[in-house]
């Protein structure tokens, strides 16, 4: 059988081009640093910071919903899931392994924020995401049931996923959920700040039990 080697220069021209974003992609890394910089601000600016509210309260049911997952694999029994309008969250559990299930809040936001990134870059993906996105929320919903916020949350979401699916081809849907990636991303970013800087107080501090006995 022949070969043919091809020469040093082709194959990295060949590299470089793979790794070089076309003209969707670039828009699509361009508004991605534009929602980090947007929420950074408004994270943190008195007033403006009420725009986010219901967004973060949607990272916090994702955060939440990554420990009751947790749990339920390590054969704990989910109490419920409680989302307060100061945007804080409770996941209530008997049972299961503390080393996983405390974690598995930041590790999840992350996770999901990560997929949600990379699903923002594609109009498909990001329906399938948008799916995903739904399913979590049903299932959340159902440990929250009796949280008045989470029902109104997520009904909420559901009627912006419609809107945005049924709107110019989907592509709204697109840049809602590379928002909602790079929110969850950064939630977990700044939660951690707030938590050890602002209110010095961590999740961190909860394993201090189970590493005394270890």
């Amino acid at each position: 059988m022949p070969y043919f080697q091809l020469p040093q220069d082709l194959e990295k021209r060949d590299v470089a081009e793979r790794f070089t974003p076309n003209g969707a992609q670039k828009v699509t890394l361009i508004v991605a640093g534009c929602y980090i910089v947007g929420i950074a601000i408004l994270w943190n600016v008195p007033y403006l910071k009420y725009l986010l509210y219901p967004f973060k309260l949607l990272t916090v049911a994702l955060h939440e919903f990554s420990h009751a997952l947790a749990g339920v694999l390590t054969c704990a029994k989910i109490r419920s899931i409680k989302l307060d309008p100061d945007e804080g969250g409770a996941t209530r559990m008997s049972g299961g392994i503390p080393l996983i299930t405390l974690p598995a809040g930041y590790l999840g936001s992350s996770f999901m924020g990560a997929c949600m990134i990379a699903c923002g870059f594609n109009t498909n993906a990001s329906k399938i995401a948008s799916l995903v996105l739904a399913a979590i929320f049903i299932l959340a919903l159902f440990w929250a049931r009796k949280s008045v916020v989470a029902w109104i949350l997520i009904f909420g979401f559901a009627g912006i996923l419609v809107a945005l699916w049924l709107i110019k081809n989907s592509i709204g849907l697109r840049f809602f959920v590379l928002f909602m990636g790079v929110m969850s991303c950064m939630y977990v970013l700044w939660d951690v700040v707030d938590d050890t800087i602002a209110r010095k107080v961590c999740f961190i501090s909860s394993f201090a039990p189970l590493i005394y006995y270890l």
